[in-house]
């Protein structure tokens, strides 16, 4: 009775992206492993065979047991011939043998395939037999997504980022400025580390930045090296396609397409640290930071915060930097929205169950991690979930988009007076744990730096919530005190705390 009904749910559903019908009357339809293709390579899907739908009605074949019985026998049979099909996804559950309105019928499951058991194709050759599923057909994949799909594939033995990029060097093809920056970080999270004392050469290979490859002997920058610390120009001569685009939706104006945007335009190295450092600190101020305090220093760094870092290293890490395509984040009023290029390595409910670490640029995640950028142990899903749970904002939202393949992660804001706030600690019923206004305004100069050493003045100023004059005070007082000195270098140069 439970399959029954089951039945009947799909045919009320009708044919969608995750259903077939397919008529069996004249034999097993060579068509279904069309669709057996398309479904382990999409979502998977289910395939009703022995129902035929016409104009939204479902008419059964009236087929008989040991129609249905010979169908399941040679199911299987074709399902492990490597000439049919290159793989079977599924197991005796997934298939399953039963009656409808009086007519025998056979329900195939076709889970989708993981990340290194794709690409699913027809016959012994890939090329012009893999199918994707749209909407409701089965679609040809071409040439190049096939290739896609073969790299991915080696996402976790062999990730591209690890690839060397010849005849690059640092200063020309590698800014400086950006390596020291990141050195400067580094040294903030891990004062006493050995790294530390290295030249920066030795310490970009320590962080997978550079290597020498042990069989061939060929040494340089890896691709993960040159998208983390490249030039602008350097970027471009390994990867053609690069582009990475923040923009700030604020307005209510249809013709004001952005307010605001941070994307290569000639003022920066656009590569994609300082990428990660600039758009954290636009965002930074998105997201309502309660009061709170330990240890007599105000807290700023919520689990909100944390979330927000790891969505954009997600979204970084996650991309396909080879596809003619490009990162974008964008910020409305009530919502950011993270796109990558790209499909999803795992499906959407492994993703938010966390624990499955693949990513398409591996050492790249390793390199934000050192700095407290990205997730190893899992997805990072469960950071950003917990973040946004902890103001008591709507469940993240993550769906793949087609043609071309993208990942869109959407994260919508609540209102301020939903903001999680500790009453033991708020300023109204504790006052003697309140500070003073210039010395917790400075305190809030030295986190943002640590987190942002490039960070500008005028950006100081927004997110401090002060006058450009106001910063410059507050800025030569902490030098006064020691506390802040400053490294004059190309492109602006970079703060430095005084621990």
């Amino acid at each position: 009775m439970e399959l029954t009904a089951f039945i009947k749910g799909l045919c009320r559903k009708g044919e969608s992206t995750e259903i077939e019908f397919k008529s069996a009357a004249g034999g097993f339809p060579g068509s279904f492993w069309e669709t057996y293709s398309a479904f382990g390579n999409t979502d998977g899907g289910i395939i009703v065979l022995g129902i035929k739908e016409k104009n939204h009605k479902f008419f059964p074949d009236k087929l008989s047991k040991k129609q249905i019985a010979d169908y399941k026998k040679q199911y299987w049979d074709d399902v492990n011939n490597h000439s049919k099909v290159n793989i079977c996804l599924t197991q005796e559950k997934d298939v399953v043998d039963t009656e409808f309105e009086g007519s025998a019928i056979l329900v195939v499951r076709i889970p989708r395939a993981i990340y290194s058991q794709r690409p699913v194709y027809l016959t012994l050759n890939p090329f012009g037999h893999t199918f994707v599923r749209r909407h409701e057909g089965d679609y040809l994949l071409d040439d190049d997504g096939v290739r896609t799909m073969f790299a991915d594939s080696q996402a976790k033995n062999n990730p591209l980022d690890r690839k060397i990029v010849r005849n690059f060097k640092l200063g020309d093809d590698i800014d400086i400025t950006t390596v020291h920056q990141y050195r400067q970080v580094f040294k903030g999270k891990h004062d006493d580390h050995p790294w530390n004392q290295l030249e920066d050469i030795d310490f970009l290979t320590k962080i997978g930045a550079y290597r020498k490859d042990a069989d061939s002997g060929e040494e340089g920058f890896t691709i993960a090296g040159v998208l983390v610390f490249g030039t602008w120009q350097g970027i471009l001569n390994a990867l053609p396609n690069y582009y990475i685009d923040y923009r700030e939706r604020l307005s209510s104006d249809p013709a004001i397409r952005w307010t605001d945007r941070v994307s290569p335009d000639g003022y920066w190295e656009p590569n994609l640290y300082q990428f990660y450092t600039r758009v954290y600190m636009k965002m930074y101020s998105a997201l309502p930071v309660p009061f709170k305090l330990e240890k007599g220093s105000r807290v700023d760094d919520t689990p909100a915060h944390k979330a927000l870092r790891e969505a954009i290293v997600n979204t970084i890490v996650h991309a396909n930097f080879f596809l003619p395509s490009t990162i974008t984040i964008d910020r409305y009023h009530d919502r950011l929205v993270f796109a990558n290029p790209g499909s999803m390595l795992v499906s959407v409910e492994q993703y938010f169950e966390g624990g499955t670490s693949i990513c398409r640029n591996a050492t790249i995640q390793k390199i934000f991690g050192f700095i407290g950028g990205g997730e190893r142990a899992g997805s990072g899903a469960d950071t950003i979930a917990k973040g946004w749970e902890f103001n008591h904002w709507p469940k993240p939202q993550i769906r793949e988009k087609h043609d071309p393949e993208r990942v869109e992660l959407t994260l919508r804001i609540g209102s301020r007076n939903q903001v999680s706030t500790n009453p033991k600690t708020s300023p109204k019923t504790n006052p003697k744990t309140s500070l003073k206004k210039g010395q917790k305004t400075r305190e809030e100069i030295i986190h943002i730096i640590k987190e942002n050493p490039a960070v500008s003045a005028s950006e100081l100023a927004v997110n401090c919530k002060l006058t450009k004059a106001g910063i410059k005070y507050h800025l030569a007082k902490l030098r006064e005190q020691g506390l802040l000195s400053h490294s004059p270098e190309k492109n602006g140069g970079y703060w430095i705390v005084n621990d």
